[in-house]
Formats: C-alpha cells, sequence, structure tokens
C-alpha cells in the first residue's frame, strides 16, 4: 500500500492550505519558498487537485475513477467530485467528530470499529448514503481512546447535513450534501479543467 511520509505541516506550506482543515490546530511558522513566484495555468491546478487529494488523503488512481465516476453523472463534474470526496466513510467519521484528523478516522474504519446500518464496514472509502446509519461498535464505545477523540472534537461543528449523537457515538446522514456545505478551499474547477485537457 502507498503511505504518503511528507510532513503535514510542510505540505499544507507548500499547498498554501491551512492545517485546520485536516484537523491540526498547530501552525507552521515558516513561508512557503515559493509564496512569491508566479505559477502557470498548469501548475496551479496542478496545485489545487493536489490539494484535494491531500485533503481527503486519496492518492492519484482512486481520485481519477472518482473524476470519471464524477463526469458521467448527471449535473456539474466539479460539485459531483466534491461530494463524493466527502461521503466517504472516513471523511464522514472526522465530519461527525469521531476522528481528530481524517487519518485517524481512516485508520478507525480499517480495525472494523464502525457499523453502518448494523454491517460491519472496514473500507474507507465506503459512499455513505442519506439515511445511512454510522456508529462506533458497542465493545469499543466505552474505549477511553473515543472519550478522547471526543474531548478534542466536542466543540468542533458538525455540519447540517448530519446528525450526530455524541453519548451514544453514532450518527445519521440526513442527506447528501451540496457544494456550498463543503468548507474545503479547493477551487474544482480547475481541477475539471485539469483532467479534461
Amino acid at each position: 500500500m502507498a503511505v504518503d511520509r511528507v510532513p503535514v505541516l510542510k505540505r499544507c506550506r507548500s499547498l498554501g492550505l491551512d492545517p485546520i482543515y485536516l484537523g491540526i490546530s498547530k501552525k507552521s511558522n515558516r513561508d512557503s519558498k515559493r509564496a512569491n513566484k508566479k505559477m502557470s495555468e498548469y501548475g496551479t491546478q496542478l496545485r489545487e487537485k493536489q490539494k484535494a487529494k491531500f485533503i481527503y488523503g486519496v492518492l492519484e488512481k482512486p481520485f481519477r475513477n472518482y473524476y470519471e465516476k464524477a463526469s458521467r453523472m448527471s449535473g456539474q463534474t466539479g460539485e459531483n467530485l466534491m461530494i463524493m470526496l466527502e461521503c466517504r466513510l472516513d471523511n464522514v467519521l472526522f465530519r461527525m467528530g469521531l476522528g481528530r484528523t481524517r487519518k485517524e478516522a481512516r485508520q478507525i474504519v480499517d480495525h472494523k470499529h464502525v457499523l453502518v446500518n448494523g454491517k460491519s464496514v472496514n473500507i474507507p472509502s465506503f459512499q455513505v448514503k442519506a439515511g445511512d446509519v454510522i456508529e462506533i461498535k458497542e465493545k469499543y464505545k466505552s474505549a477511553q481512546r473515543y472519550k478522547d477523540i471526543l474531548e478534542v472534537t466536542g466543540g468542533r461543528m458538525v455540519p447540517a447535513w448530519l446528525e450526530m449523537d455524541q453519548e451514544a457515538l453514532k450518527g445519521t446522514v440526513k442527506e447528501l450534501p451540496t457544494r456550498d456545505e463543503i468548507d474545503v478551499p479547493v477551487n474544482e474547477m480547475l481541477i475539471v479543467e485539469l483532467y479534461s485537457k
């Protein structure tokens, strides 16, 4: 399995991204060396794609598959792409506050701690649908790990398209998000332009 070992803050700096979007409250004090260099049109598009891949923790091949699936769906390709990325199971757990970062949420899914509609799911890229009920398995609910996570994420805003019961470690997908409800700083039109070349 491919693993991205680039230090997170360094990567955030190079992409001009605030680490808070990854659930990390640290700040980088250094400035990017390329901050005032002029970028080509291709460079800007590529950077936008890398930003989306980095935020959601998706590698190139699955990301391209998402794009191709989004282009076959009705509606705008860019919006469809962002909605599909947002509906990944690991991202939904992160949004519900059951993971401090998306990487941690992904690990929780990998370790088979999650039930979707009562069935165990260990695929982080699993696409949730409206009406899905996502919860932590009963035997893990009392684990110290989740108490620690909720301590950190308790104040985090759960998006309007999700419903969360922190006591029961259980949440419901009320509806699929619209692009306006997705607060990631990515211009998806540039990604569409890049792939449609």
